[in-house]
Parts: structure tokens; sequence; C-alpha cells
């Protein structure tokens, strides 16, 4: 059997889901659906479901051999050739699958896993970290979802157009390169990857699922604000949705504020576990345990200069002032010398303290991650048509007219746009989630998109399509001291397939294969509090509460806070070595003053002409 695929590329979706609206329309008159918000909710609603609120799909066999596959005819799937390179049976895993690997030009590498056995009809595609750079499928904390762990779905994933050199180097004179890492190489292969699905099993995927966290986080909301029709469903994990400021200001200020005059660090690691314990024996008990585990970070008030030793204290039980001083501004974050922010507000949560190793340093001369995330981003990518190999960490600028100057390339790299009205209206779901604990992605970031995008929408709106997790204790992706393993893709998928909303999520401790504990983890803003019976370390006795008050909103505030704003991405080309970007903006400040008073303003400018 045989398709030849020669449909304008990315518009049979939008005809598809045009058509599912109708659908839906006659849905709500006729048959009540327990999520109204699309077509594909009225119709799981009516199939049979499984207990994890799966669509009880049958399998599906293949129609044609694997090895047949790099034979294939995919002129017209997107907008360049696809090549594929091989195409072989592996039995290792859960089930066999035909691993497909491929091209998409001018240099997207892709690879596909397609079950031999049975696929369920289901299409999951993983994102990738760091500046990507390989095509690995790393379902992360999907693994445990049961589709996932049977081997029967298909999926796919891609190094986003650039192979190795995870410095950076690949962007040098290389703007093909640039777009594909920002937004065209996961689009593209969700393209190509459904259509060799259809060809492979002679039928499309029934629902589409894309989980990712880190770089992989913000691919997964790039999806949703960029290419609305690709995915049913969409899991962002710790995203790194505003990638420019936080590969270079953000990391910047992790390394170059722990330094003295003569370049020395002034906090090392060893220090940290003594500043840990003061931060649990001030605020752990406030959640009503003493766990180990703060549930949430911001009702903690610790001040680091309780640590500063008394005349004739042991060195090795206190904090210098110049330490403490630092402890501090780690996680204040950064800000210029006018105390104007250059990052949200608390660019580390009290809590994290262990997981600082990845910028304070084990012993002086260390160079430490956030440098080297600083260096390889900002030499060949933060600033656009404008590499600068030789730069080095001091040559940042923490004042407002070096982070305009720098924020620029945040209209292609970044995915800040809080309105995904019509990923909403596509009938798609997406479930962000952020580790309290993260050491290398502020929740803060995560916490502001979902504030903006609930604001842009209206809650009751927001709410029919989008839920958010925080986890407490939980480092970046994974790991850190709270229940750290947890299954993140099944409520998606359950949500799309059988409009059952997302309720709680069970965490748990892993220590040699043995669970531990375990605990519950609510949309935000609710938290998991104890019942008062039964072990603490069992999920089953913690009930769902919502704090009464919350942090004030205007913690939000920092310089860069219209970065959250509706249209302000571009699409960009290749065009001679550079990239050419449209609609043309610019975000800058302008100095105006009024008598002897002077105050900064932020416009954004238009094709040229200035928009407030």
């Amino acid at each position: 059997m045989r398709m030849r695929w020669s449909f304008v590329r990315g518009r049979t979706r939008t005809a598809l889901a045009a058509g599912a609206a109708l659908v839906a329309m006659l849905a709500a008159v006729l048959v009540p659906a327990t999520d109204a918000s699309s077509a594909r909710g009225a119709t799981a609603s009516r199939q049979a479901v499984t207990a994890d609120g799966l669509a009880d799909l049958p399998a599906v066999l293949p129609v044609m051999d694997c090895a047949s596959v790099p034979g294939l005819d995919l002129h017209g799937v997107t907008d360049a050739p696809v090549s594929i390179s091989s195409a072989k049976v592996v039995i290792t895993g859960a089930a066999p699958y035909c691993e497909v690997r491929g091209t998409i030009a001018p240099a997207n590498t892709i690879v596909l896993r397609l079950p031999v056995d049975g696929w369920t009809q289901r299409y999951v595609q993983t994102g990738c970290g760091g500046l990507c750079g390989s095509a690995n499928i790393s379902y992360g904390q999907a693994s445990a979802c049961p589709v996932i762990k049977d081997g029967t779905v298909a999926s796919a994933t891609t190094d986003m157009g650039h192979q190795g050199r995870n410095d950076g180097s690949w962007a040098l004179d290389n703007p093909q390169a640039q777009i594909d890492f920002a937004y065209r190489g996961v689009h593209v292969t969700s393209e190509v990857a459904k259509a060799v699905i259809a060809e492979f099993y002679g039928k499309r995927p029934a629902y589409s699922y894309f989980t990712g966290c880190s770089d992989g986080g913000r691919e997964a909301l790039m999806e949703a604000q960029r290419y609305p029709d690709d995915f049913d469903g969409i899991a962002a994990g710790a995203p790194a949705n505003n990638m420019v400021v936080q590969n270079t200001f953000h990391h910047a200020w992790n390394v170059l504020t722990n330094r003295d005059a003569e370049g020395d660090y002034i906090l090392l690691a060893d220090q940290l576990p003594l500043i840990h314990q003061a931060v649990l024996d001030a605020c752990d008990a406030r959640d009503g345990l003493t766990d180990g585990v703060l549930d949430d970070p911001r009702r903690c008030d610790f001040d680091p200069k309780t640590l500063v030793c008394d005349s004739g204290q042991d060195p090795s039980t206190c904090l210098t002032a110049a330490q403490a001083a630092v402890v501090q501004r780690l996680h204040d974050g950064a800000t210029d010398m006018q105390g104007r922010r250059l990052e949200l507000p608390i660019s580390h949560e009290w809590g994290s303290e262990l997981e600082w190793t990845l910028f304070v340093p084990l012993a002086q001369g260390q160079t430490v991650a956030s440098e080297n995330f600083v260096t390889s981003f900002t030499r060949y990518l933060a600033h656009t048509n404008a590499p600068n190999p030789e730069f080095r960490l001091s040559d940042l600028k923490f004042t407002d007219e070096s982070f305009w100057k720098t924020v620029q390339s945040s209209s292609y790299l970044a995915a800040m746009d809080p309105d995904l009205g019509a990923y909403a209206r596509s009938g798609g779901k997406l479930l962000l989630w952020h580790g309290w604990n993260d050491q290398h992605i502020s929740p803060q970031g995560t916490l502001a998109y979902y504030d903006a995008l609930r604001e842009t929408m209206g809650a009751r709106a927001a709410d029919r399509f989008a839920k958010f997790y925080m986890f407490p204790g939980v480092a970046h992706c994974g790991g850190g001291a709270g229940p750290n393993t947890f299954d993140i893709l099944t409520p998606v998928m359950a949500w799309a397939e059988s409009a059952t909303v997302p309720g709680r999520i069970v965490a748990s401790n892993v220590s040699n294969g043995t669970v531990t504990r375990t605990r519950p983890v609510y949309p935000y803003p609710q938290v998991a509090r104890y019942d008062g019976t039964g072990s603490v370390d069992d999920a089953s006795n913690f009930v769902p509460r919502t704090p009464s008050t919350r942090p004030d909103a205007d913690a939000y505030n920092w310089l860069g806070k219209r970065l959250y704003s509706q249209g302000y991405q571009t699409w960009c080309r290749a065009v001679d070595g550079k990239l050419v970007c449209r609609p043309a903006r610019t975000w800058l400040t302008e100095r105006q003053t009024s008598g002897t008073a002077g105050r900064t303003v932020m416009g954004m400018i238009i094709s040229g002409r200035r928009s407030e």
C-alpha cells in the first residue's frame, strides 16, 4: 500500500479542526459532553475507556514491512525534502518496534519508533534539553504512562536541526539551524512522523501528544503557541520559555554575584548543607509537617543574616556577612545598579540549596555549569545576526540598555505568548508542571506564564484546557528531596480522550526500586495537607486545600514583564547567511523627561512605528 502526500503543509489539521468544531456544536446540542471545550471531548465521552481514563482503542498492525519504510514517497509532507536512511526492527524493551531514522532538509535528524505487534493509535513526540543536538527518544516523567510502558505508542523526536556541539557554535553562520532550533524542527518532525505512521499502519494517529522538560518544555509551549493543530495534548515541564533571559542574565548572575573583587568565589558548596538546614529549621513545619520539603517556598521568610558568625564562633557552623549576602542575592535574582529586576523576583527558591552546586563551586578555580550556559548561548544565539565568539562572562552588563538589546532574539527563541486561544479552540489540552526546587530554571517563570495565560484568556476559559502542577522538593525535571517520580502524560491523554479533567497526581520517592514515600500533588493553587491519620508517607492520607492567601501578584513585576505579551513572535527566514524576521519588532527603552523628573518607558516598535 502506498500513499502520496501532496497536501498543503500544516493545513490538513486546521481543516479537520474546522470540521470538528461543527461536530462539537451539534454534540453540545444533542449529546452533552463531560468537557464541552472540543469536539474531541464530545467524541471521547461516548467511547469505552480504560481504568486510566484512556480511550479503549483497538490495536492496529502494520500494513507494510519495516524494511520497506526507506522507500516511502514523502514528497509534499512538509516544507522541505525528507529522506529515510534506515529502518530496522528492534526487539529490546517492552515490545518490538521498527526504528526509523531520517532527515528533514536541511539537517533535522529524526528518529521514530513504530510498534510492530500492536499499535494503539497514539503518537507521542518527545522533546530534548539544553541546546539539543542529538535525536534520542526520552519520555522523562512520562515513562510510567501505561501505553508508554507497554510499548504500544508510536513515538519520535528530533535533534532540532544540528548535531553535537552543545557549546552553541553550530549556530555560527547558520541561520537555518537557528530557526530549526527555535521552532521549526519540532513542527516538521510532527508532520513527517504522522505521514510515516499513516503509511506504515494505513491510518493516521487517533491522538497525538508532545511531552518535554527544560528546553523540551519550551518546545512544548512553542508548539501550543505557533502550531496549535499539531498535538491533542501537551505536557510542558520546567519550560525554558524565557530562554534568552535565562541563559544570559539569570545564569550570569548565579556566577558573578558570588565573586569578589579579585574574581574569587565567596560562597563554596561545602556551606550549602548548613544553609539548607537553617532554611528547614525556619520554614519546614509551616505546611503542617516537618518532612524536609517546603510545599510552597514563597511562604518562607528565611533571612540568611541569621547565619552570620558571632565573635569566636566556629566558622564551620556559620557564614561571613559577605557569604550571607551572596545567599540572599542568589535567592532574589539579577538586578541592575538601581535595583531594577532583570529577571523575575526569586531566582532560586528557599529549600533548594542542596541543588545549588550547578553554580556554587566545590573549590576555587572551578568553572560551574551556569557559566558554560551563558558563554555558549551568548556567543552564538543571544544577539540576532551578531555572534561574538570572544564573549566572556564579564562582558555582560547588568543594565536596562543591555537587557533590551539582548532580548530582541526572544521574538523567535522564547515561548512567552499567553494567548493560547487557537490551541484551546482546536481542542488541545495543556498540562504545565515545575519542581519547586528547580536549580536551573526558576519556577517563577512558569508561575508568571500561567498567571498571564489566565489573565489573557480569562480564568474559566483557561481552566477548560490548561492545568498547572507544582511539585514540592523536586529539582530540575526530577530529582530533589521531594517525591520526584510521577506520570505526567496519562492525565493529559485521559483529558484529551475521555474528557477526564486532571485531578491529583501521585508522586513517589523510590530508593533501590522500593517506593519509600508517596504524596499527592493537586492542580495549582491547591496544596496537599495531611488529614491527621495514618502514615505521612502515604498519599492516601492527604487532602487538597486551597490557601486562603496567595503570594502578591506584584511578585511578577520585573523589567521584562511585557515579554509575556500577545503576538510578540516573529517568523524568520535564512537570507544570504542572515536571519530575516517578520514582522520587524524591537523592544527598547526610551529616556523621557518632564521638567526635572526622568522616567524610563519601554515601548514596542512594530515595523518602524511605536505601539504602546
